[in-house]
Protein backbone atom coordinates (compact mmCIF):
# COMPACT_ATOMS: atom_id res chain seq x y z
CA UNK A 1 0.00 0.00 0.00
CA UNK A 2 2.84 2.34 0.76
CA UNK A 3 0.69 4.64 2.89
CA UNK A 4 2.61 6.40 5.66
CA UNK A 5 1.04 6.79 9.09
CA UNK A 6 2.15 9.80 11.11
CA UNK A 7 1.82 8.24 14.56
CA UNK A 8 4.64 6.51 16.36
CA UNK A 9 5.08 2.76 16.04
CA UNK A 10 2.99 2.08 19.13
CA UNK A 11 3.13 2.57 22.88
CA UNK A 12 3.64 -0.65 24.82
CA UNK A 13 2.98 -0.31 28.55
CA UNK A 14 5.26 -2.29 30.90
CA UNK A 15 3.24 -4.73 33.00
CA UNK A 16 3.01 -3.88 36.68
CA UNK A 17 3.33 -0.12 36.15
CA UNK A 18 1.28 1.85 38.70
CA UNK A 19 -0.27 5.17 37.67
CA UNK A 20 -3.39 7.25 38.18
CA UNK A 21 -6.48 6.49 36.13
CA UNK A 22 -7.16 8.65 33.08
CA UNK A 23 -10.26 10.85 33.34
CA UNK A 24 -12.69 11.60 30.53
CA UNK A 25 -14.37 14.38 32.50
CA UNK A 26 -12.25 16.58 34.76
CA UNK A 27 -13.13 18.06 38.17
CA UNK A 28 -14.21 21.25 36.38
CA UNK A 29 -16.74 19.30 34.32
CA UNK A 30 -14.82 19.77 31.07
CA UNK A 31 -14.05 16.80 28.85
CA UNK A 32 -10.47 15.77 28.15
CA UNK A 33 -9.26 16.23 24.58
CA UNK A 34 -6.07 14.21 25.02
CA UNK A 35 -5.01 11.14 27.00
CA UNK A 36 -2.03 11.07 29.39
CA UNK A 37 -0.09 9.27 26.62
CA UNK A 38 -0.89 12.16 24.25
CA UNK A 39 -3.48 10.44 22.08
CA UNK A 40 -6.30 12.76 20.95
CA UNK A 41 -9.87 12.14 22.11
CA UNK A 42 -12.24 13.16 19.32
CA UNK A 43 -15.20 15.31 20.36
CA UNK A 44 -17.36 17.80 18.54
CA UNK A 45 -15.31 20.97 18.13
CA UNK A 46 -11.89 19.30 18.14
CA UNK A 47 -11.59 19.08 14.33
CA UNK A 48 -12.42 21.11 11.23
CA UNK A 49 -13.75 19.05 8.30
CA UNK A 50 -12.92 21.80 5.81
CA UNK A 51 -9.27 21.38 6.79
CA UNK A 52 -8.84 17.65 7.32
CA UNK A 53 -11.03 16.27 4.52
CA UNK A 54 -8.88 17.67 1.67
CA UNK A 55 -5.73 16.38 3.38
CA UNK A 56 -7.02 12.80 3.32
CA UNK A 57 -8.70 13.22 -0.07
CA UNK A 58 -5.36 13.73 -1.79
CA UNK A 59 -4.07 10.50 -0.25
CA UNK A 60 -6.74 8.47 -2.09
CA UNK A 61 -7.31 6.19 0.90
CA UNK A 62 -9.67 3.22 1.18
CA UNK A 63 -11.49 2.39 4.42
CA UNK A 64 -12.58 -1.23 4.78
CA UNK A 65 -15.52 -1.72 7.13
CA UNK A 66 -16.57 -5.07 8.55
CA UNK A 67 -20.10 -5.66 9.81
CA UNK A 68 -21.36 -8.92 11.34
CA UNK A 69 -25.05 -9.67 10.75
CA UNK A 70 -25.62 -13.23 11.89
CA UNK A 71 -28.94 -14.91 12.59
CA UNK A 72 -31.76 -12.44 13.14
CA UNK A 73 -29.32 -9.52 13.34
CA UNK A 74 -29.83 -9.09 9.60
CA UNK A 75 -32.91 -7.07 10.57
CA UNK A 76 -30.57 -4.20 11.51
CA UNK A 77 -28.71 -4.07 8.20
CA UNK A 78 -31.07 -1.76 6.33
CA UNK A 79 -30.99 1.05 8.91
CA UNK A 80 -27.26 0.59 9.44
CA UNK A 81 -26.42 0.80 5.74
CA UNK A 82 -28.87 3.57 4.83
CA UNK A 83 -27.72 5.78 7.71
CA UNK A 84 -24.06 4.97 6.97
CA UNK A 85 -24.47 6.11 3.38
CA UNK A 86 -25.68 9.48 4.67
CA UNK A 87 -22.95 9.97 7.28
CA UNK A 88 -20.05 7.49 7.09
CA UNK A 89 -16.94 8.61 5.19
CA UNK A 90 -19.07 10.34 2.58
CA UNK A 91 -16.93 11.16 -0.47
CA UNK A 92 -14.20 8.65 0.40
CA UNK A 93 -13.50 5.12 -0.81
CA UNK A 94 -15.31 2.66 1.48
CA UNK A 95 -15.58 -1.11 1.08
CA UNK A 96 -18.16 -2.77 3.34
CA UNK A 97 -17.71 -6.46 4.14
CA UNK A 98 -20.96 -7.92 5.48
CA UNK A 99 -20.49 -11.23 7.31
CA UNK A 100 -23.77 -13.14 7.45
CA UNK A 101 -25.27 -16.61 7.48
CA UNK A 102 -28.30 -15.29 5.57
CA UNK A 103 -26.87 -13.60 2.44
CA UNK A 104 -30.32 -13.49 0.86
CA UNK A 105 -31.40 -11.05 3.60
CA UNK A 106 -28.76 -8.42 2.85
CA UNK A 107 -30.79 -5.41 1.65
CA UNK A 108 -30.19 -3.67 -1.64
CA UNK A 109 -29.06 -0.23 -0.47
CA UNK A 110 -27.97 2.45 -2.93
CA UNK A 111 -24.28 3.13 -2.32
CA UNK A 112 -22.61 6.49 -2.80
CA UNK A 113 -19.75 7.19 -5.16
CA UNK A 114 -16.63 5.24 -4.22
CA UNK A 115 -18.53 2.89 -1.91
CA UNK A 116 -18.85 -0.85 -2.53
CA UNK A 117 -20.15 -3.88 -0.64
CA UNK A 118 -19.09 -7.52 -0.49
CA UNK A 119 -21.17 -10.20 1.24
CA UNK A 120 -19.11 -12.77 3.16
CA UNK A 121 -21.16 -15.91 3.81
CA UNK A 122 -20.32 -17.71 7.07
CA UNK A 123 -21.80 -20.55 9.12
CA UNK A 124 -24.57 -20.14 11.67
CA UNK A 125 -24.28 -20.40 15.45
CA UNK A 126 -26.70 -21.37 18.22
CA UNK A 127 -25.13 -18.99 20.75
CA UNK A 128 -24.85 -15.21 20.47
CA UNK A 129 -21.68 -15.42 22.55
CA UNK A 130 -20.14 -17.64 19.87
CA UNK A 131 -21.10 -15.09 17.21
CA UNK A 132 -19.19 -12.47 19.18
CA UNK A 133 -16.21 -14.69 19.91
CA UNK A 134 -15.62 -15.51 16.24
CA UNK A 135 -15.44 -11.91 15.03
CA UNK A 136 -11.75 -11.44 15.80
CA UNK A 137 -10.87 -14.64 13.95
CA UNK A 138 -12.87 -13.60 10.90
CA UNK A 139 -11.39 -10.11 10.93
CA UNK A 140 -7.88 -11.57 11.18
CA UNK A 141 -8.47 -13.87 8.21
CA UNK A 142 -10.07 -11.14 6.10
CA UNK A 143 -7.07 -8.87 6.64
CA UNK A 144 -4.67 -11.69 5.75
CA UNK A 145 -6.53 -12.69 2.60
CA UNK A 146 -7.70 -9.33 1.23
CA UNK A 147 -7.39 -6.13 3.21
CA UNK A 148 -3.61 -6.10 3.43
CA UNK A 149 -3.63 -5.41 -0.31
CA UNK A 150 -6.96 -3.59 -0.68
CA UNK A 151 -7.29 -1.02 2.11
CA UNK A 152 -5.39 1.56 4.13
CA UNK A 153 -7.63 1.60 7.19
CA UNK A 154 -10.24 -0.75 8.61
CA UNK A 155 -13.13 -0.34 11.04
CA UNK A 156 -15.10 -3.18 12.59
CA UNK A 157 -18.54 -1.94 13.66
CA UNK A 158 -21.69 -3.39 15.26
CA UNK A 159 -24.65 -3.83 12.92
CA UNK A 160 -27.27 -3.01 15.57
CA UNK A 161 -26.42 0.67 15.41
CA UNK A 162 -27.44 3.67 13.36
CA UNK A 163 -25.59 6.79 12.23
CA UNK A 164 -27.06 10.20 13.00
CA UNK A 165 -24.22 12.58 12.13
CA UNK A 166 -20.84 12.77 10.44
CA UNK A 167 -18.34 9.96 10.97
CA UNK A 168 -15.34 10.91 8.87
CA UNK A 169 -11.57 11.08 8.59
CA UNK A 170 -11.29 12.64 12.04
CA UNK A 171 -11.62 9.04 13.29
CA UNK A 172 -8.63 7.69 11.38
CA UNK A 173 -5.40 6.78 13.12
CA UNK A 174 -2.88 4.02 13.65
CA UNK A 175 -5.00 2.31 16.31
CA UNK A 176 -8.44 3.58 17.32
CA UNK A 177 -10.77 2.66 20.17
CA UNK A 178 -14.06 4.13 21.34
CA UNK A 179 -14.89 5.05 24.94
CA UNK A 180 -17.92 3.09 26.16
CA UNK A 181 -20.84 5.47 26.92
CA UNK A 182 -21.94 3.56 29.99
CA UNK A 183 -18.65 3.92 31.85
CA UNK A 184 -16.95 7.11 30.72
CA UNK A 185 -17.26 8.63 34.21
CA UNK A 186 -16.61 5.44 36.20
CA UNK A 187 -13.65 4.75 38.44
CA UNK A 188 -11.41 1.89 37.32
CA UNK A 189 -12.53 -0.45 40.12
CA UNK A 190 -16.10 -0.18 38.80
CA UNK A 191 -15.25 -0.88 35.16
CA UNK A 192 -16.56 -4.24 33.88
CA UNK A 193 -13.16 -5.68 33.02
CA UNK A 194 -12.61 -9.44 33.30
CA UNK A 195 -11.55 -9.89 36.94
CA UNK A 196 -10.75 -13.62 37.06
CA UNK A 197 -6.97 -14.21 37.00
CA UNK A 198 -7.40 -17.49 35.13
CA UNK A 199 -8.64 -15.62 32.03
CA UNK A 200 -6.22 -14.11 29.52
CA UNK A 201 -8.42 -10.98 29.62
CA UNK A 202 -7.76 -10.46 33.35
CA UNK A 203 -7.25 -6.89 34.54
CA UNK A 204 -6.80 -6.29 38.30
CA UNK A 205 -8.92 -3.70 40.10
CA UNK A 206 -5.87 -1.47 40.52
CA UNK A 207 -5.30 -1.15 36.75
CA UNK A 208 -7.08 0.40 33.80
CA UNK A 209 -7.48 3.61 31.83
CA UNK A 210 -10.82 3.75 30.05
CA UNK A 211 -13.42 1.12 29.24
CA UNK A 212 -13.54 0.62 25.48
CA UNK A 213 -16.63 -0.59 23.66
CA UNK A 214 -16.20 -3.70 21.56
CA UNK A 215 -18.60 -2.24 18.99
CA UNK A 216 -15.84 -0.10 17.47
CA UNK A 217 -12.32 -1.13 16.52
CA UNK A 218 -10.34 0.73 13.91
CA UNK A 219 -6.99 1.82 12.60
CA UNK A 220 -4.34 1.06 10.03
CA UNK A 221 -4.78 -2.40 8.54
CA UNK A 222 -1.54 -3.82 9.99
CA UNK A 223 -2.31 -2.53 13.49
CA UNK A 224 -5.89 -3.82 13.54
CA UNK A 225 -4.50 -7.15 12.35
CA UNK A 226 -2.27 -7.32 15.43
CA UNK A 227 -5.29 -6.62 17.67
CA UNK A 228 -7.42 -9.27 15.97
CA UNK A 229 -4.64 -11.87 15.96
CA UNK A 230 -3.68 -11.31 19.61
CA UNK A 231 -7.28 -11.29 20.84
CA UNK A 232 -8.06 -14.44 18.83
CA UNK A 233 -5.05 -16.18 20.36
CA UNK A 234 -6.10 -15.15 23.87
CA UNK A 235 -9.68 -16.25 23.19
CA UNK A 236 -8.36 -19.65 22.04
CA UNK A 237 -6.30 -20.07 25.22
CA UNK A 238 -9.36 -19.28 27.34
CA UNK A 239 -11.56 -21.61 25.29
CA UNK A 240 -9.09 -24.48 25.80
CA UNK A 241 -9.61 -23.99 29.54
CA UNK A 242 -13.40 -23.63 29.16
CA UNK A 243 -13.22 -19.98 30.18
CA UNK A 244 -15.35 -17.30 28.57
CA UNK A 245 -14.44 -13.73 29.50
CA UNK A 246 -17.13 -11.56 31.07
CA UNK A 247 -17.83 -9.63 27.86
CA UNK A 248 -16.26 -11.99 25.34
CA UNK A 249 -14.11 -10.18 22.75
CA UNK A 250 -14.74 -6.80 24.42
CA UNK A 251 -12.94 -8.01 27.54
CA UNK A 252 -9.94 -9.13 25.49
CA UNK A 253 -9.95 -5.87 23.53
CA UNK A 254 -9.75 -3.91 26.78
CA UNK A 255 -6.83 -6.04 27.93
CA UNK A 256 -5.05 -5.38 24.61
CA UNK A 257 -5.65 -1.63 24.79
CA UNK A 258 -4.42 -1.48 28.39
CA UNK A 259 -0.93 -2.60 27.32
CA UNK A 260 -0.98 -1.40 23.70
CA UNK A 261 -2.26 2.15 23.89
CA UNK A 262 -4.56 3.39 21.10
CA UNK A 263 -3.18 6.32 19.12
CA UNK A 264 -6.64 7.92 18.97
CA UNK A 265 -9.79 7.60 21.08
CA UNK A 266 -13.32 8.31 19.91
CA UNK A 267 -15.56 9.98 22.45
CA UNK A 268 -18.94 8.44 23.34
CA UNK A 269 -20.40 10.56 20.52
CA UNK A 270 -19.32 7.71 18.24
CA UNK A 271 -20.68 4.90 20.41
CA UNK A 272 -23.86 5.99 22.16
CA UNK A 273 -26.68 3.76 23.41
CA UNK A 274 -30.30 4.67 22.80
CA UNK A 275 -31.47 3.76 26.32
CA UNK A 276 -29.07 6.25 27.95
CA UNK A 277 -30.04 9.89 28.57
CA UNK A 278 -27.76 12.29 26.69
CA UNK A 279 -25.49 14.11 29.17
CA UNK A 280 -24.28 17.67 28.75
CA UNK A 281 -20.78 16.46 27.84
CA UNK A 282 -22.09 14.77 24.68
CA UNK A 283 -23.04 17.60 22.32
CA UNK A 284 -23.90 15.37 19.37
CA UNK A 285 -24.65 11.69 18.86
CA UNK A 286 -22.95 10.38 15.74
CA UNK A 287 -23.60 6.65 16.05
CA UNK A 288 -25.94 4.92 18.45
CA UNK A 289 -26.87 1.37 19.38
CA UNK A 290 -30.59 0.92 18.79
CA UNK A 291 -33.00 -0.36 21.43
CA UNK A 292 -33.78 -3.99 20.72
CA UNK A 293 -35.56 -7.01 22.11
CA UNK A 294 -32.69 -9.39 22.82
CA UNK A 295 -35.07 -12.35 23.18
CA UNK A 296 -36.23 -11.75 19.62
CA UNK A 297 -32.82 -11.48 17.95
CA UNK A 298 -30.54 -13.73 20.01
CA UNK A 299 -30.64 -17.53 19.59
CA UNK A 300 -30.08 -18.08 23.33
CA UNK A 301 -30.38 -16.10 26.62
Amino acid sequence: MGHKYPESAGLRLPEGLSYNQSSVVGPDGKVAHVTPWLAPIVWEGTFDPTLIDPVYKQQNITIATTVFALGKYTVFLKDFMESAEQNYFVGFHVHYYIFTDHPEEVPDVKLGEGHQLTVMTVGSSNRWQEMTLRRMERLEKLIESRLVNEADYVFSLDVDSKFYARWGVETLGRLVGAIHPGYFKAQREHLPYERRPESQAFIPYSDGDYYYGGAVLGGAVKDVYEVAKTCREQLDIDAAKSIEAAWQEESHLNKYFLYNKPSKLLSPEYLWQAHLPQPKEVKIIRSCHVIKNYAAVRPNP
